[in-house]
């Protein structure tokens, strides 16, 4: 648990100062104490917290910021962190471990209307098991995901595999439950993979947010393409939790399929799910919701509560160990 934030003012520079963060709070207000702003946090299942500053000087001026007391980083899809971490959080211990480096080649696909350039990151060659990640780039650059997998193989935890590192394109509009993107996935860039590496057996999905939405559709409404499937903090928008959504402009689309799924009296083809989500992130309400429908309708399905919000350090301490579980039953 992070106990509380202070920001050093003593020559009462700031009129007020609030917290910048995905944790849900009764009030972001820090409270002038002693030349310093102190905001006191309430319980909670965190072991980081992701957070930035918004400074309000004498004249109103507004300034987001990070907090310039505290040394501790974290990047992030939009821009860098600030840290608060609780005593007793640890890093994972794969981030310094020795690890296979792999190579690293480029396959590209033509679906909806543009190029999309692959990167995938292979640790040997030969005929391997094929991990296929939504915002692939992304999870490879902000939560070391080949860093990850080259290190669990080296480590002789998981048989090798290979990870193909798939591109957002059209983020907002291709991982919102969109029939145009799953058909494109399951009948063109997962062949178009086939074809470019050899794979062994059917590969194993994975998304965070709405990648982790768009990879359920994928499985959903295209059986036989993947094997199992990893969600992190997937964007399974309900209305009874996910109001303040509305203006998503595919909001409407997402809620259909959720509901779909959850309206469902079983799926055409079930296969393992393992799923993480933050324990006080917004997303943890509608991934109850759907970890329980989907073990209803014969899914071998799980959501583990991890101490974190919605960021890719969280996911990437979460990889272990309940990504490594689904990959050694591959």
């Amino acid at each position: 648990m992070v106990g509380s934030l202070r920001v050093a003012d003593p020559d009462g520079q700031y009129a007020a100062v609030r917290l910048c963060s995905d944790l849900p709070l009764p009030s972001r207000e820090f409270v002038r104490e002693n030349g310093a702003w102190v905001l006191e946090l309430p319980a909670a299942r965190i072991a980081r917290l992701e957070y930035q500053l918004e400074t309000v000087d004498h004249d109103g001026e507004l300034q987001v910021m990070l907090d310039p007391g505290n040394p501790n980083r974290a990047p992030g899809a939009f821009g860098e962190k600030s840290v608060a971490l609780a005593d007793d959080y640890e890093p994972p211990w794969w981030l310094d471990a020795p690890r296979v480096e792999g190579t690293r080649e480029s396959v590209t696909v033509r679906v909806l209307g543009r190029d999309l350039p692959i990167e995938v990151w292979s640790p040997s060659d030969g005929e391997l098991p094929l991990l296929v990640a939504h915002d692939g780039p992304e999870y490879d650059q902000l939560a070391g995901l080949t860093r990850y997998a080259g290190a669990l193989i080296e480590h002789l935890a998981v048989a090798p595999f290979r990870v193909a590192l798939l591109p957002p394109g059209d983020r907002d509009e291709w991982y919102s439950a969109s029939a145009y993107y799953s058909r494109a996935l399951c009948t063109r860039i997962v062949p178009a993979l086939r074809d470019a590496v050899p794979m062994a057996g059917l590969p194993v999905g994975m998304g965070a947010s709405l990648g982790g939405l768009a990879m359920l559709h994928a499985q959903r409404t295209w059986p036989g393409t993947f094997a199992a499937v990893f969600l992190q903090s997937a964007s399974f928008f309900l209305p009874r939790y996910d109001r303040h959504e509305s203006g998503f402009p595919r909001y409407r689309r997402i809620i259909r399929f959720v509901g779909g799924v959850l309206r469902a009296g079983g799926a055409p083809e079930t296969v393992p799910v393992a799923m993480t989500c933050g324990a006080e992130e917004e997303n943890v309400h509608n991934n109850r919701v759907m970890a329980s429908a989907l073990a209803a309708q014969g899914y071998l399905a799980r959501l583990d509560e991890v101490p974190d919000t919605h960021n890719y350090t969280g996911w990437r301490d979460a990889f272990d160990p309940y990504l490594t579980a689904l990959l050694e039953n591959w």
